[in-house]
């Protein structure tokens, strides 16, 4: 049974759009990210086309609205995707470490000297049981 014009552009403008997000999400990010001020830009632009698709919706002009919307939805899927990239201060994608050297301990905790800690703490206490038996 062939779908009607009015549904299938729908469901190709779905599968479309569906498709641009999961892209955004799963394609290998771009080199350098996009800078701040321009990310900035593009999803007002993105935000725009939602207002302006608001407008067409309420005129009753479904078709100009749905491609608009696809058009917001398109440029919020782009801005996500180039705000994935990588800048020179970003640590490597790759699995190396950042630190050349690995950590003391097997857990990736310091070592802890406690036999230092107990002459420490118990030169401390003996200096607090003098001072509190001072005042008497």
């Amino acid at each position: 049974m062939p779908l009607p014009p009015s549904i299938a552009w729908k469901l190709v403008l779905v599968l479309v759009l569906v498709g641009a997000i999961v892209l955004s999400a799963c394609a290998r990010a771009p080199r350098r990210p996009l800078p701040g001020a321009e990310l900035r830009r593009l999803v007002l632009a993105a935000l725009t086309l939602y207002a302006v698709g608001v407008y067409a919706s309420l005129t009753h002009h479904a078709f100009l609205a749905g491609i608009v919307y696809a058009s917001g939805i398109s440029a919020c899927a782009l801005a996500a995707w180039l705000s994935r990239g990588s800048g020179p201060e970003d640590p490597p994608d790759d699995g190396r470490s950042i630190d050349p050297e690995p950590p003391p301990d097997a857990d990736g905790l310091p070592e802890f000297d406690w036999a230092a800690f107990e002459r420490q703490f118990r030169v401390y206490s003996a200096d607090r049981r003098q001072r509190a038996g001072a005042g008497r």
